[in-house]
Order: structure tokens, then sequence, then C-alpha cells
């Protein structure tokens, strides 16, 4: 069979047009079109690690699974979710990206299970009264860093704001997570942060994720903060 070409879904930005594959209430293989409407989302409560693609192409129950295809056909996405009361189509849909679901995939053939990078920090949002008083705009506010970790050993300490991992901006903790978890064990990045509100870089030498947090272990034993 042939197979589809995956595109690169961190160059998709809002307003792109896309369609929807699937098999919907499984009545066949339909074609539904829409554009992106937001990138990056999450806070959904879906999944532990959340980058989702929104899009108003219509996905109806039965589309989970299928995929979410660019105007030249390429793959830049996997239907996953719809936002509804009714549970019928309302315009909201959410697909993982394919970035992120083909490095998922690419591990558990190489390895057979999904490892994912750890730092060894919790973090918090950095209010309007803390980005004030640490002289930041965003970040990720750290409240704990975690004994022998990589963190500890490259010298963050609580009250650290960070602001950037390599050449990504550090919006707040939820970006972090991802940034950090979608890295493999043993990867160096460079790590911006704020403190006393001086701007120093560190380069932090990553572990790996302690199991529990592993795709397929206890959820329960899970950390809020996707155990950076």
């Amino acid at each position: 069979l042939p197979a589809a070409t995956l595109s690169d879904s961190d160059q998709l930005e809002v307003g792109d047009v896309v369609l929807a594959i699937g098999n919907p209430f499984g009545i066949g293989l339909p074609v539904t079109h829409g554009i992106v409407s937001a990138v990056g989302l999450g806070g959904l409560g879906i999944e532990d690690y959340e980058d989702f693609i929104q899009t108003d192409a219509p996905i109806n129950p039965g589309n989970s699974g299928g995929a979410l295809l660019d105007s030249s056909g390429r793959v830049v996405g996997i239907n996953t979710a719809i936002l509804s009361r009714s549970g019928g189509f309302n315009g909201v849909g959410f697909a993982i990206p394919i970035n992120l679901a083909r490095s998922i995939a690419e591990q558990l053939v190489k390895t057979g299970r999904v490892e994912r990078g750890f730092m060894g920090v919790n973090t918090q949002m950095v209010s309007s009264d803390l980005a004030t008083e640490f002289g930041v705009n965003h970040g990720a506010l750290v409240t704990d860093v975690t004994p022998d970790s990589p963190a500890e050993k490259a010298g963050f300490k609580s009250g650290d704001v960070i602001v950037k991992v390599d050449d990504v901006s550090i919006e707040d903790p939820r970006r972090l997570a991802l940034s950090i978890s979608r890295r493999a064990p043993g990867t160096e990045v460079k790590v911006e942060y704020v403190r006393n509100g001086k701007t120093e870089t560190v380069k932090v030498k990553l572990a790996s994720l302690p199991s529990q947090s592993l795709a397929g272990g206890d959820k329960a034993n899970a950390k809020d903060d996707g155990g950076l």
C-alpha cells in the first residue's frame, strides 16, 4: 500500500487549510474541510502532555485516529477529540501534531517504550505580581529542585524563572514540560533563566523521566507538572 507523506507540523499556522479523514459514525471515509483555529493548545485534561492543533474541520465520533491533512494531502496531525455537549460536531476539534506522534512512534519501534527527558524541577505560573517582582513577562517559576537531578547539578534554585530552552521561548510551565519531555534522555539543552533580575544561561544534560510517569505507567502517580 502507498504510504502517506508526513509534513512538519511545527510549520502550521492559524488559518492554514486542513482536511480531516476518518470513519465517523461508521459510514465510510468522508473528508471534511476547515482551517487551523489554534496551535499549541493544552490544559484540556485529555492527556498528560498536551500540544494540540485546534481545527474547525468537522471531526465527529469515529474520526479519532484518522489523519488531519494539509492542502497538499500531507499528514499534519492525528484526529483525537472534539469539544461537544451533544456528542456531535460543534466546530471545535483537536489533533495531535504529527511531529509529536512521529517521535513517539520512532521510539516505540526502536526501543519498545517511550522515554522522555527529565530535568528535575517543579514549576508554577508567573503571575502579574511575580512578573513585576522578578522582572520578567513570561516563564516558568521554579518552586522546587529534585535532589541529585540534572537541574540541581546545573545549579538551579527555587525562585529562578526559566524563560527559554534552546531557541524555544517558555511562556508557562506547560510549555516547559513539553519542551523537556519531547527531548530524549541524554540530550544537552541550553536553558536561559532569570535570577535576581539577571539573565543567566546554563547547559543541562537531561536524564530519563522516572518510570511511573512513562507512557503506560500509573497516571495516578504522575505529577501535574509532567515530571520535569
